[in-house]
């Protein structure tokens, strides 16, 4: 048994256990006053993020068990069960707010939208590994698989979720341009992208998405409303100063600052625990993105490395757009900090992806350790390597 645990990578095994476990902490203090509000026991929201907490560690280590090149035989039902999950919220989903996100199993919610951000990383990273020997050819190498990627990227507007549809487009371009395409091909796909949502932007505008880029860029114009929560996110975060005002002692988390156990958590850890605290979780979550990043480029297989490149670009990127918000340099969008804010679905699946990256570590740490491991699969291999290391990655 310690001699499979030695390959695995320590670094993407406990940053993401320590976040998660600090989260929970984080939760319950920001959550104590929300939660007696909405009538519950001051401990609701520490319970089930514990009990999710439970679940998504069990995920983590079935899935860094698992063989991450078995995924490739399941591609098609991967790909069908997260239409099937987009469709059901359309048809069956339960509503909060104007938003339709969510589907009810009993008391369990779940946000489909989760799940299919870690199914197009599978999806686009087995395809475009399989097309490595045609990858130059846009029609048969490029387009195809992007033609699906958008119909689930519209699936996810419909309901509105704005902000998992930015996070999921971005990806999926983090996961093209690392897949050795030609850079014409990639300009081009950025032209269309920009025309198609220049185009869609006039349907989707609405007051409440209006208010919201208010709010953000100028907040103290309407500091009732549109601009509430960004400037009570200030006062959070310039209350903490250096050292924070101790744990469990924040004044915004007392009706004042909406979504303090979820979007506004960082604000909170900034009010609470300082700038200290708030350096701690930025330095564990930009050391899984770049431990993530550093496996892709050890790693020989061309599978294994763009999942390791969608992975950590999912924790990244909505790590940006989360701490975007919270600091007025992006308008509020609904995104959660990874591992650290109050959601299920979202820590499970967060949870599962990096036993997934720990398996793709362990993988290519024995194959470091035993060249012979790969030979069957080198000649396949061999053209995304020389391409990758010769247009795209430095190593």
């Amino acid at each position: 048994m310690f001699k499979k645990l030695k390959n695995y990578d320590f670094i993407l095994m406990f940053a993401p256990i320590i976040l998660a476990g600090f989260g929970i902490v984080m939760i319950y203090s920001a959550s104590m006053v929300t939660a007696v509000i909405e009538n519950h026991e001051s401990t609701y929201y520490l319970v089930k993020q514990s009990q999710w907490f439970v679940v998504s560690l069990f995920g983590f280590i079935l899935f860094s068990i698992i063989p991450y090149k078995k995924y490739e035989k399941y591609m098609v039902w991967n790909i069908v069960i997260a239409l099937v999950l987009l469709i059901s919220v359309l048809l069956f989903g339960t509503s909060r707010g104007n938003a339709t996100r969510w589907l009810s199993f009993g008391p369990v919610l779940i946000q489909p939208a989760e799940f299919v951000k870690l199914g197009i990383i599978l999806y686009l990273a087995s395809v475009y590994s399989k097309k490595q020997h045609y990858i130059e050819d846009f029609r048969k190498g490029v387009l195809p698989p992007l033609i699906l990627t958008a119909f689930i990227l519209a699936l996810i507007v419909i309901q509105p979720d704005i902000g998992s549809a930015v996070t999921t487009f971005l990806i999926a371009c983090t996961i093209i341009f690392s897949s050795g395409m030609r850079y014409k091909h990639i300009f081009l796909l950025g032209i269309v992208s920009s025309i198609l949502v220049a185009a869609a932007i006039p349907f989707m505008i609405t007051e409440e998405r209006i208010s919201r880029f208010t709010g953000a860029y100028q907040p103290f114009a309407d500091p009732e409303n549109a601009g509430h929560h960004l400037i009570q996110s200030y006062l959070a975060i310039g209350g903490g100063g250096i050292t924070g005002e101790g744990l469990g002692q924040s004044v915004q988390k007392l009706g004042f600052l909406f979504g303090a156990h979820t979007d506004f958590i960082m604000a909170v850890i900034a009010e609470e625990l300082g700038i200290f605290g708030v350096f701690i979780v930025l330095g564990l979550l930009a050391l899984i993105v770049l431990r993530g990043l550093y496996v892709s480029l050890k790693c020989r297989d061309s599978f294994g490395s763009l999942i390791a490149v969608g992975i950590s670009s999912m924790i990244g990127i909505q790590a940006f757009i989360n701490l975007g918000a919270i600091s007025g340099i992006l308008p509020i969008t609904g995104i959660t900090l990874p591992f650290v804010s109050y959601g299920g679905s979202s820590l499970l699946i967060l949870m599962v992806s990096m036993g997934i990256l720990n398996n793709i570590a362990a993988r290519t740490k024995k194959e470091e350790q035993d060249p012979t491991i790969t030979e069957p699969v080198q000649q396949e291999q061999k053209k995304f390597v020389t391409y990758r290391g010769g247009r795209r990655w430095s190593s």
